[in-house]
């Protein structure tokens, strides 16, 4: 399954939230620096969607509009 997620960093607090199925928006608190905010992106989209198996950034690692791969 794939979903797409659109990144603002540097918020005030951490949240996501759903626009249409398949399609978020997160706000995260972290930098666009070594990763960060890809590992907090994935975190909440794990919380959001309660996701036991893995899950990857397929495109968008230096982009703020993101594909990320989940395995169920």
């Amino acid at each position: 399954m794939y979903i797409h997620v659109t990144v603002h960093v540097n918020s005030k607090k951490d949240k996501i939230s759903i626009l249409k199925p398949g399609y978020f928006e997160a706000w995260v608190k972290e930098p666009a620096e070594r990763g960060l905010a890809n590992k907090k992106v994935l975190e909440l989209v794990r919380i959001e969607l309660k996701v036991g198996g893995q899950m990857k950034i397929v495109s968008g690692h230096h982009h703020p509009k993101k594909m990320i791969a989940i395995d169920i």
